[in-house]
């Protein structure tokens, strides 16, 4: 019953410490092989609020990201 509640809460409200995040622009790859992608997301609940994150996986532009820490900004690729 509590899983049935996560599931049916709305897409823009944070769900158990989790906030969604829709990818703006993706940046770049980092890490030694490449496997890490560089994102600059917009919180679906603050727009005006942006962050750059890196993300582990495929990733494109528009994606949704369930963001479980959201504080912590990503430092820039150089």
């Amino acid at each position: 019953t509590d899983l049935r509640q996560t599931e049916m809460a709305s897409k823009d409200e944070p769900v158990g410490g989790v906030k969604l995040a829709k990818v703006e622009t993706v940046l770049g790859r980092t890490g030694n092989t490449g496997a890490v992608t560089q994102v600059r997301v917009k919180f679906l609940d603050d727009p005006s609020r942006a962050i750059v994150r890196n993300v582990k996986g495929p990733v494109r532009e528009g994606d949704v990201l369930a963001l479980l820490e959201w504080e912590r900004e990503a430092r820039r690729l150089r």
